[in-house]
């Protein structure tokens, strides 16, 4: 198991009960006090979205239906972060709600709105699309 010495009371208790040691969780604790050892504690994670205070919230289009008896005509999209050895990779893609099947789809390794307009010309570019009757 990967750790960078993150070791804390939680992972060294379980560690221990596998190699068949029975000790206590607060036994660990005290002794890693008593000894001066701490786990290493993460630093907050910074959000990687600088909404624009001017903006208003984007209207939900789909009225929270995610259902589509056609496809090509209801689309939804997500981004996810991909960790690599090199660093982040970022992976925009849009999914078509009737067939379920990703219609397009963009990854970079940076996270802008440059990501998503590509992965929605991808999908324009299959030609799958269709204008929806709402």
């Amino acid at each position: 198991m990967a750790t960078r010495h993150t070791y804390g009371v939680p992972r060294i208790h379980t560690e221990l009960r596998r190699l068949g040691r029975a000790v206590n969780r607060k036994r660990v604790a005290r002794l890693m006090r008593e000894h001066c050892i701490q786990g290493v504690t993460r630093r907050k994670r910074r959000s990687l979205t600088r909404p624009d205070k001017k903006a208003r919230p984007a209207p939900d289009l789909i009225g929270r239906n995610f259902h589509a008896e056609v496809p090509g005509t209801k689309l939804v999209g997500d981004i996810t972060a991909l960790p690599t050895s090199e660093g982040r990779l970022y992976l925009a893609c849009w999914l078509d709600l009737a067939t379920r099947e990703v219609v397009g789809y963009s990854m970079a390794d940076y996270y802008r709105a440059r990501l998503v307009v590509d992965a929605l010309k991808m999908a324009a570019g299959r030609g799958r699309l269709r204008p929806s009757q709402r």
